[in-house]
């Protein structure tokens, strides 16, 4: 979401970049960054958590992890 991540900045979570950067080459990457998508996620980028984007669904949550993972 545009109002907690930016593409080169770190806002509420961190930058879509340094998402990006941090699973680059991971197996499994896009799955994972789903799962945070859908069921949100905490303790890995500090203590604010993500909260779950209940409303979007696991092909979106793919098509929107697979987008993060192209940022360079």
């Amino acid at each position: 979401c545009m109002a907690c991540h930016t593409m080169e900045k770190k806002l509420v979570g961190p930058s879509y970049k340094e998402v990006a950067a941090k699973y680059a080459g991971q197996s499994g990457a896009v799955d994972k960054l789903a799962a945070k998508i859908m069921k949100g996620g905490s303790g890995v980028y500090g203590i604010v958590p993500m909260p779950a984007n209940t409303q979007v669904n696991e092909a979106q949550a793919k098509q929107l992890a697979a987008w993060v993972l192209t940022i360079k």
